[in-house]
């Protein structure tokens, strides 16, 4: 009669380590709707930037018949501005978990560094399906911009997006000691994506050595996927493999910042 006894605490315990991972996606959320300037950077800035390139962009002529300047720059911003965002806040937010020990504290618990950082990702990838969702509204609806493609490719491939931003800024946390450095991998990360990607130049008339760089770099298979979708009714086959590089490369970079993740904050 003992054995119910003693297995009656390691099926409580078991029972609370299924329980911390969702905890922690509690304790994420909890975080968030403290700190409205996060949420508002997040959701809403990309609908200034995206505003502001419109209205700068309305009046530019173009040819009879041909699309707008807006027309043609306006969807790739699904592709850039999701992972742009998401980087820094994700990095941001990581490395005040780290400064303030709140990261050490966690990690001393039955917790895996893993859970951790799949629980960052759910809570900012549903951050992300809100942003691109507005993103897309304000592109598609409140400024005309036509699309011959499927709209759920469209929104997954800024997810996506936004899910690479996510994954970088976790990376970039473990190698950051304060908020300021977070900022400055940035500059970094996006710099050269944001103009390789094919947003000022396409990269088949780039030179060949920038090419050969551009066509390894993640914001230029989201931009060349968006390129698609806006412009051809049938999704094309290198646009699904795009969106398959870009899912692994999230599940890759989060097993990365996992292992990269010190056991104690410096």
């Amino acid at each position: 009669m003992s054995a119910p006894r003693h297995a009656a605490p390691a099926q409580h315990a078991a029972v609370a380590r299924r329980g911390r991972p969702l905890a922690t996606v509690g304790r994420i959320v909890a975080q968030l709707h403290a700190d409205p300037r996060t949420i508002a950077l997040v959701m809403f800035l990309p609908v200034v930037f995206i505003s502001l390139l419109y209205f700068v962009m309305i009046d530019l002529p173009t040819p009879p018949g041909a699309p707008s300047a807006f027309d043609q720059i306006g969807p790739t911003m699904l592709a850039v501005l999701p992972m742009m965002l998401m980087f820094l806040v994700t990095s941001i937010t990581m490395l005040r978990e780290r400064t303030s020990g709140t990261l050490e504290r966690l990690l001393t618990t039955p917790l895996s560094r893993w859970n951790l950082l799949a629980s960052y990702g759910l809570v900012f990838g549903a951050l992300g399906v809100l942003q691109a969702s507005l993103l897309a509204t304000f592109v598609l609806w409140v400024y005309g911009v036509e699309i011959d493609g499927p709209l759920w490719v469209l929104l997954l491939i800024s997810l996506l997006d936004a899910l690479v931003g996510v994954s970088f800024g976790l990376l970039a946390s473990a190698f950051a000691r304060t908020e300021f450095q977070a900022v400055q991998f940035m500059p970094l990360f996006i710099g050269p994506q944001l103009f390789l990607c094919g947003l000022f130049a396409p990269v088949d008339q780039m030179p060949d050595a920038l090419a050969a760089v551009a066509r390894v770099l993640p914001m230029t298979w989201a931009t060349e996927a968006v390129l698609d979708v806006t412009g051809n009714t049938e999704v094309s086959g290198s646009t699904w493999v795009g969106v398959s590089l870009l899912a692994a490369l999230v599940v890759g970079m989060l097993v990365i910042a996992a292992s990269s993740m010190p056991r104690r904050t410096r």
